[in-house]
């Protein structure tokens, strides 16, 4: 099979909103507010399913472990996960204050380490995120904003625009703000302290749970005022992140027009459409969901009208030039 395509699996949060349902799938509540789509993962607790090449419908762990080496290369061994979790993130409200622990930390903690990448698809006038600190920010100072509540004063916002691209390394303190829709694209890992909540509660009326002592232990607090990437909107190829955990590459492609993404036996990788009409060996690629072009297949596509497809490759264990 040329690209095998998987089912999203919806979760509700206290910050989410209706667009999933508006744009990916009109059987979802319409009352329920959806936060995060999980596009693909392959963790013990939440796997994402797909057609196999007979049409039986089998998790990402149950392709990998029956064909590994056609998935993901000659290198990789079956039982290892997945390396990457791509979600949509409809964010109507603000998100927690929070942090990904680096690799060191991570495991002194018990947790998994986490960089990923933020593409904002959709976004309000006035949406921002909030990135690092503003510059001068010391540690001392920000444990004592976290007791009198004025945390927001001393990390560094900055607007969010559709066809920004932002890159979360693990160790940055961040949020995102209310009114963006974003495509995140993430290390397979779900450990994330929570350092922050702006004083409000779950869905169960309850203040959710903090991780203070967890969060002052993973934050770089040299961090100071990063930026994000205006990406390109004109036709052709555009990296966009790159790091030791994968590169995701923008392609903005014309009606009627093809492109080879990779050839047979070259690497595996993942298609995420943004926009537009993409079929990809005639299988239709619609919009909200991600599919896998596994590495023993040649990935060739075409845009029926002027589309957007972000690629995500380089994280299997194979020797790129």
């Amino acid at each position: 099979m040329n690209v095998f395509k998987f089912e999203p699996i919806y979760m509700k949060r206290i910050w989410g909103g209706q667009q999933f349902q508006e744009l990916f799938n009109h059987d979802l509540d319409s009352n329920e507010k959806f936060g995060e789509s999980w596009n693909l993962v392959d963790r013990d607790e939440n796997q994402t399913f797909c057609l196999n090449s007979s049409g039986k419908r089998v998790s990402l762990r149950e392709l990998i472990e029956h064909d590994c080496h056609m998935i993901l290369g000659p290198n990789w061994d079956k039982n290892k996960k997945f390396p990457i979790l791509v979600k949509w993130l409809d964010c109507q409200e603000r998100l927690s204050l929070q942090v990904h622990p680096p690799k060191k930390i991570a495991q002194e903690l018990n947790g998994e380490p986490k960089t990923e990448n933020w593409y904002v698809v959709k976004s309000s006038d006035k949406a921002g995120l909030f990135l690092g600190f503003k510059k001068d920010t010391k540690k001392e100072q920000f444990v004592e904003a976290l007791s009198n509540s004025t945390a927001e004063d001393l990390c560094h916002r900055i607007s969010a625009k559709p066809h920004d691209s932002v890159f979360v390394e693990s160790g940055r303190i961040h949020a995102i703000d209310g009114g963006n829709l974003i495509l995140e694209i993430q290390q397979n890992s779900d450990t994330t302290y929570r350092v922050y909540d702006w004083g409000r509660s779950g869905l169960d009326g309850k203040p959710r749970d903090l991780h203070i002592k967890q969060s002052l232990a993973s934050i770089d607090f040299d961090d100071f005022e990063p930026t994000s990437l205006q990406t390109n909107i004109e036709q052709g190829i555009h990296t966009i992140a790159k790091c030791d955990h994968f590169r995701i590459r923008k392609f903005n492609i014309a009606k009627n027009n093809s492109v080879l993404i990779k050839k047979q036996n070259e690497d595996c990788v993942i298609l995420s459409p943004i926009s537009g009409k993409i079929h990809c060996h005639n299988e239709s690629l619609p919009i909200g969901y991600s599919s896998l072009s596994p590495y023993i297949s040649k990935c060739e596509i075409v845009a029926e009208e002027n589309s957007t497809l972000l690629v995500t490759d380089r994280f299997s264990e194979l020797p790129y030039s």
